[in-house]
């Protein structure tokens, strides 16, 4: 059994990043970038017209004539002397001659001519060419999220196609005699099956769509069978149920047998203790208590924060934050625990239901907060850390 910062290490040490692929940027909602982006023009390409309005070379005049007309879309760069303005529109090309705009709101205006009641700083309402990013800069750097602002910005920069890492493809294995999938009428001795479904939920939130899911009973030779073939076909392989020491426990009598090296098997924490880490080739497996608040804490803590880093994240651990509690907290187990809770911008309440067959109060909780092994008792008032969740 180790503590829980040695395996975080150890799990940081062999989730090693997917390989990477060109896909187009219209596709590319949830990757991550393998390199940097370089723009490819100035962003706005030309002077631009932040308002509807009259561009006009700033000067102490408040009367000028009108000479034409620059939409958004023309490129006509009509010379202006002191004494003329043209009519502007947001978007639309300033003339090298105009220096500024005046909106449309602060003048009186006729066909011919314009008298500006409200006269703006020179340099008002134009935004430079370049403004927003120059060419040849530094777009996004790699390991980015791209989320769909950053879809928009590529696009408007006529980026069509972008390297990144490839999303690593997950299954996830459910054991247990006892249970039965929702929508059946519930038998005598059984449970409705909800770990794969909260899993792969949880994958969600970071950005895998779509997870395929195996079902077995809890017997040695159908869950060595099992995993002998979706091993060969995931990065990542999520187990539920089956990882403690019953007598129908077989999962890493089963994984062993498939050559799985074992990385670390037990973690000294609460809840969550029955975890299984190991890996077979580039595949990662994670072997997961069945009770389903063991099962999502440690999702949190382990699982996530290696399923990012395969996919290029930056950033593989949420920041923590830290509140003061509202109630003492004793700790007398030895153990990290993790206690779901809710907090606020000044306080933290843990939760009733902390069991780990619960999961009522994680839907309502917020974050988990950590009470390290060596901490034994939390006072009112005190300042603890926490780790958000979605």
């Amino acid at each position: 059994m180790i503590e829980v910062n040695k395996a975080i290490e150890i799990i940081e040490a062999n989730s090693t990043k997917m390989p990477t692929k060109h896909i187009e940027v219209s596709k590319a909602l949830g990757y991550v970038l393998a390199e940097k982006v370089i723009s490819p023009i100035d962003m706005p390409p030309f002077r631009q017209s932040a308002m509807d309005g009259y561009a006009f070379a700033h000067s102490i005049r408040h009367q000028y004539d009108i000479v034409g007309t620059s939409q958004a879309g023309d490129h006509s760069n009509i010379k202006l002397n002191t004494t003329e303005a043209i009519r502007i529109f947001t978007g639309a090309f300033v003339p090298d001659s105009a220096d500024t705009v005046v909106m449309q709101e602060h003048v009186m205006a006729n066909k011919d001519s314009i008298l500006i009641a409200e006269m703006p700083e020179k340099f008002s309402n134009v935004r430079p060419k370049g403004e927003q990013i120059a060419k040849d800069a530094v777009v996004f750097e790699a390991n980015t999220l791209i989320t769909p602002a950053a879809i928009g910005f590529l696009a408007s920069l006529g980026i069509t196609e972008i390297e990144v890492y490839k999303k690593p493809k997950v299954a996830i294995l459910v054991t247990g005699n006892e249970l039965m999938q929702s929508g059946k009428k519930l038998k005598k001795g059984k449970i409705f099956e909800s770990n794969s479904m909260m899993l792969e939920a949880a994958l969600q939130t970071i950005g895998i769509e779509k997870t395929k899911v195996y079902r077995v009973k809890d017997n040695l030779k159908a869950t060595k069978k099992a995993l002998s073939s979706i091993l060969k076909k995931y990065d990542i392989v999520l187990v539920s149920g089956g990882i403690s020491v019953g007598d129908y426990d077989f999962v890493k009598e089963a994984l062993l047998q498939n050559d799985v090296k074992e990385l670390f098997y037990k973690i000294n924490q609460k809840p969550g203790k029955p975890m299984f880490f190991g890996s077979k080739n580039e595949t990662l497996v994670f072997a997961l208590p069945g009770n389903p608040a063991s099962s999502l804490t440690n999702f949190y803590i382990y699982v996530a924060p290696a399923v990012k880093n395969k996919m290029g994240f930056s950033e593989i651990h949420k920041p923590k934050v830290v509140r003061k509690i509202n109630s003492e907290i004793k700790n007398d187990t030895g153990k990290t625990l993790f206690l779901k809770a809710k907090y606020d911008e000044t306080n933290v309440t843990v939760l009733t239901g902390q069991s780990s067959a619960m999961l009522n109060t994680f839907a309502i909780a917020n974050s988990l907060l950590i009470v390290p092994e060596d901490v034994e008792v939390y006072k009112k008032g005190q300042l603890v850390s926490l780790l958000p969740i979605d």
